[in-house]
């Protein structure tokens, strides 16, 4: 696994430079690439020895809902001539962190036990960015076993206001 990060982190960041004003354009436009060349069938065709790049670059570029800029079709190419496909995912990853980082943006995951609302949401949100003091890009996720409340995840930051996590500190309480 560190692998693969060790062989995205120089594409990344060299797309991070060439891309300018453009940058969260071109996640999307990445991040697209990188959903389409996790697909295994398509990662054993371009495996195979008798497939050219350009074939490779084709198939993806077909597949892609959304037109690509230079940016993305230059990254897709020098990716898929250097053997480097496998790695696309995590380039999106890391260059999303990037583009993330340069807008003081963090991405939350908020797993709740019941659907919020937006309404509802949006105060969350609110109270999230508060208490992390930056802006956050939520994404809820259900978590039935939570019982109640929340779990907020911000990078490596945790904030848990769950019913099972209260349980939990409860019965180490009680059994110490």
């Amino acid at each position: 696994m560190a692998e693969i990060a060790t062989i995205a982190r120089p594409y990344a960041e060299a797309l991070f430079k060439a891309a300018g004003t453009d940058r969260p354009a071109l996640a999307a436009q990445v991040q697209a690439l990188a959903d389409v060349a996790a697909d295994p069938q398509l990662l054993s065709f371009a495996e195979d020895p008798r497939v050219e790049s350009k074939q490779v670059i084709d198939l993806i570029g077909s597949v892609v809902n959304q037109p690509l800029s230079d940016a993305a079709r230059n990254l897709l190419a020098t990716v898929v001539d250097n053997g480097r496909l496998p790695a696309l995912p995590e380039i999106a990853a890391q260059f999303h962190t990037l583009v993330n980082a340069s807008s003081g943006v963090s991405d939350a995951t908020i797993y709740s036990a019941f659907v919020i609302e937006l309404p509802q949401l949006n105060e969350v949100v609110s109270a999230l960015e508060r208490r992390f003091e930056r802006k956050l890009n939520a994404h809820v996720v259900i978590a039935p076993e939570l019982i109640g409340g929340i779990r907020v995840v911000v990078g490596d930051e945790v904030l848990d206001t769950s019913v099972r996590a209260r349980l939990e500190q409860m019965r180490v309480a009680l059994t110490a």
